[in-house]
Parts: C-alpha cells; sequence; structure tokens
C-alpha cells in the first residue's frame, strides 16, 4: 500500500513539473491570457461531457471573452460568418420566398402556452434562447421548414408524437440531445428522423446551428 501511494505521488509531482514546464514555455510564447482562456474551455467541454453543462457553459462563456475580448475583429468576422451562412441556408434549405426570416442581435422566443400557427421560417440571433412547444401548433401545411442559427443559443423544442420530425444539428461548441441521441463536445452534427416521418399527416424539418450552443429536442 505504502508502495502505491508512493508511486502515485511521484507521478503527481511528475505532472505537475511538465504542467508547469508547458505553461512556462506557452506563457513565453502566446502569453499568459490566450493559455487562460484555452484552460477555461477546455475544462467547460469536460464538464459538459460530464453533465456538468451549466457549470461547463460558464467555463466556456468566461474563456471566450478572454481569448476574443482584445480581439473584437475576430468576434465581429464570427458573426458576419455566420449571418452570411444564414442567408445561404435559407435560400438552400427553403423550396421558395414564401418564408418569414428575422435577425436579431438578443432574441427570446417562447412558442406553445397557447394555440398558434407553425410556418416556414428562418430566425437568426447573436444571443438568444428559443422554447417551442408543438403540442399546441396549428400546421396549414403538410410539411413546415424551421431554421434556427446564430452565434450563441439554447434551444428547447416538444414535439408530440402525431408530427413526423427531422433535425439537421450541428454545433462547434456545446451538446445536441435530440430524442434519445445525444453528442456533446467540439464540431458535433446530428441526423435525427422519426421513425413515423414518412407516415404522418404533418412533417416538420428542424434545421439548427450554432457555434456554442445547447439543443435539446424532446419527441413526447
Amino acid at each position: 500500500m505504502g508502495e502505491e501511494t508512493k508511486s502515485n505521488r511521484n507521478r503527481n509531482t511528475a505532472l505537475v513539473l511538465i504542467g508547469a514546464g508547458l505553461f512556462l514555455l506557452l506563457d513565453h510564447t502566446i502569453g499568459f491570457f490566450p493559455i487562460l482562456a484555452i484552460i477555461l474551455i477546455l475544462l467547460g467541454i469536460h464538464r459538459v461531457r460530464s453533465r456538468k453543462e451549466r457549470k461547463g457553459y460558464v467555463l466556456i462563456g468566461i474563456g471566450a471573452v478572454i481569448l476574443f475580448g482584445d480581439h473584437i475583429t475576430i468576434v465581429f468576422s464570427i458573426v458576419l460568418i455566420s449571418l452570411g451562412l444564414f442567408f445561404i441556408r435559407s435560400k438552400q434549405v427553403h423550396k421558395d420566398d414564401t418564408y418569414m426570416q428575422k435577425q436579431k442581435l438578443v432574441d427570446s422566443v417562447r412558442l406553445g402556452r397557447e394555440p398558434w400557427i407553425l410556418r416556414n421560417s428562418s430566425t437568426w440571433y447573436i444571443i438568444g434562447e428559443t422554447y417551442i412547444d408543438l403540442s399546441l401548433a396549428i400546421l396549414e401545411q403538410k410539411e413546415t421548414t424551421v431554421i434556427l442559427q446564430g452565434v450563441v443559443g439554447d434551444v428547447d423544442i416538444k414535439v408530440p408524437e402525431d408530427i413526423g420530425v427531422a433535425v439537421t444539428a450541428s454545433i462547434s461548441f456545446g451538446q445536441i440531445q435530440v430524442a434519445n441521441e445525444r453528442e456533446s463536445g467540439v464540431m458535433n452534427k446530428l441526423i435525427w428522423q422519426s421513425p413515423n416521418y414518412e407516415l404522418c399527416d404533418h412533417r416538420v424539418k428542424l434545421v439548427l446551428s450554432y457555434i456554442v450552443g445547447d439543443i435539446k429536442i424532446k419527441v413526447l
């Protein structure tokens, strides 16, 4: 038992020495704050993977602010690229021009507490949250396409079993959960379709894309 404890102690000491050496080397080449930001982001990703999502996203957010705080041009570039991709995707996914489109800096969408009409739509925001319950939705078409895209997003969608749903979701950092499927970490993409999709009288296509996000789609 004593030998095992001593071995673990020696291993930990070695890891600390290696870590300290790498830190000093990187600090000399790229600076302290970028290193701190990367460590926080990696720690946040680890927390998300450990199902401690709230703490994980807080750490990722703090790391991103530190990393890009002095690089506003980079942040602005990411926003412009995201918006440009949004316009391209909207044209590609929607079969015609009869869809609603909106772009906002910050947005909060909550639909489903009372009857509402679901139409073809495309929504983009820098930071926002979206809660949609399709249980009370009025579907005027056999197939409806909804695009949700942005930089940072928290999406929660509930779909009743009598509506067929097809999901294409992608995020750079965060997690995606659709029914029993789950992806988390970095550069995730999940494509999912309900088993009864082709047989349903009404179908919904969801196209979701965020740089940092938490996407949850629950099939009731």
